[in-house]
């Protein structure tokens, strides 16, 4: 997500994320999961741990999955994004 959540609002927000810069937007989508990726995935990841809504990306990313299926998102990569939601689903259905 390359913009503020819809869930945020706008004045919560005192300047652009840091996920907007375009110097850096690669970084939230690498092209696969080893080698160079990992790297960038670590990088996106560092730039979401200080946005101010990175708890609000977060939270839109997981409640709506099928508009957030690549990249970093949230702090998350896309494999953690659907594990966590496995696990939600999961623990929903009475599964450990």
């Amino acid at each position: 997500m390359k913009t503020v959540p819809r869930n945020v609002a706008p004045q919560a927000v005192p300047c652009p994320p840091p996920c907007a810069d375009a110097d850096v937007i690669e970084l939230f989508f690498p092209v696969g999961t080893a080698g160079p990726a990992l790297q960038q995935i670590a990088e996106a990841k560092a730039i979401c741990r200080r946005c101010p809504v990175l708890q609000a990306c977060r939270a839109e990313a997981l409640a709506w999955p099928g508009a957030f299926t690549h990249g970093v998102v949230g702090g998350l990569s896309e494999d953690e994004r659907h594990a966590l939601l496995r696990r939600r689903a999961a623990r929903g259905a009475g599964i450990r």
